[in-house]
């Protein structure tokens, strides 16, 4: 790791940097080590959590380097659970969401670099969360990378969007024009910013998320857990077979609206439908279960798991969709018990 860049002009489309697709090489993921906080309210729950976080950490550590952000204090309780396998490095946290908090990488084809840090509030200033320490996550990921740092107004999380890695950008009404992040943003201004500082040049939106994304511990709407890119041409959607959870009619909107969409090179999207876990409360609240919310890395698919009947059928779909990966499942409850899942806690570094 090298010392950081000076902060650069202008924007990382206008300099020929773009954000690659998560299925390309990866140098290394990012994570971040739970510590006490409103998420994990008890000494209980936290330690479940750490065992849920260390579960992915030695998971993807199988296929490329890991490195765990720990606060201050906590690199014995990580390295603990995680082993010798992950590097530490410390700096201050609120939170462990690394998807969200750390930068989104963007490279240039020629060997470059860079870091998207978008201005982080605590997923729309809500009421239970902390962001004192988390806003500046992203900064010094990328300083203790060495890349250059791009900065943005843009209110926006890295579980906000996927990239299909040839211009096409997925995003969400709720999040990215929701009042409690862009109030006063309209679509085209928000689409400008995104398409600049991920070199992507068109947007596809979906109206909402997940019902259960809008809980306590909700995101309003992430894109990460209801749609995610398999390769180019080709969308994975989460879809609720069962009549009486919301999200039936939900997916079955979401699906019709991306069969009829065309991405960046005109291309008719072809939509893989991947079914929800057969449980659909949890302690009285409908749940976001979702195996969409995996993570690609070198050579391996890390896939949420729920101790469910449909956990092996969705593990054939993504084996179909990536024969050359190795498809790894890992219980996630735990994780979506805190607001998200595998992807939701994961960024990937790509290789230059």
């Amino acid at each position: 790791m090298t010392a950081a860049q000076p902060a650069p002009t202008g924007k990382p489309a206008d300099a020929g940097f773009r954000m690659p697709a998560e299925w390309t090489p990866h140098e290394r993921t990012w994570m971040a080590w739970p510590s006490p906080n409103p998420t994990f309210t008890t000494g209980q729950e936290l330690a479940e959590a750490r065992e849920a976080w260390g579960a992915v950490a030695r998971a993807v550590a199988a296929y490329e380097p890991v490195t765990l952000v720990v606060s201050p204090g906590d690199a014995e309780s990580a390295r603990a659970v995680v082993g010798d396998g992950v590097q530490l490095v410390e700096r201050e946290l609120d939170d462990a969401w690394m998807r969200d908090i750390g930068p989104t990488f963007v490279t240039d084809g020629a060997g470059a670099l860079a870091a998207v840090d978008w201005t982080f509030n605590g997923w729309g200033a809500q009421e239970w969360a902390r962001w004192d320490h988390d806003e500046k996550v992203a900064r010094h990921v990328s300083d203790l990378v060495g890349s250059r740092t791009y900065s943005t107004a843009l209110v926006n999380e890295g579980g906000a969007i996927h990239v299909d890695g040839e211009g096409t950008v997925l995003l969400t009404d709720t999040v990215q024009l929701g009042e409690g992040r862009n109030p006063g943003w309209t679509r085209r201004q928000v689409e400008a910013e995104i398409h600049a500082h991920l070199g992507t040049t068109k947007a596809i939106w979906l109206p909402y998320g997940l019902a259960g994304d809008y809980g306590t511990y909700g995101t309003q709407g992430h894109v990460d857990i209801v749609a995610a890119f398999a390769r180019p041409g080709v969308v994975m959607v989460h879809t609720q077979p069962d009549p009486s959870h919301p999200d039936h009619e939900r997916c079955k909107a979401i699906a019709a609206l991306l069969r009829a969409s065309t991405d960046a090179r005109g291309r008719r999207l072809e939509v893989v439908e991947v079914p929800a876990p057969t449980v659909l409360e949890e302690d009285g609240e409908w749940v976001d279960y979702s195996y969409i919310n995996h993570y690609l890395c070198n050579g391996g698919v890390v896939l949420c798991s729920f101790d469910d009947p449909r956990d092996e059928e969705a593990a054939e779909i993504f084996r179909g969709l990536f024969p050359e990966r190795t498809v790894t499942l890992v219980d996630a409850r735990t994780i979506f018990a805190g607001g998200g899942g595998i992807h939701c806690i994961t960024q990937q570094q790509p290789k230059v």
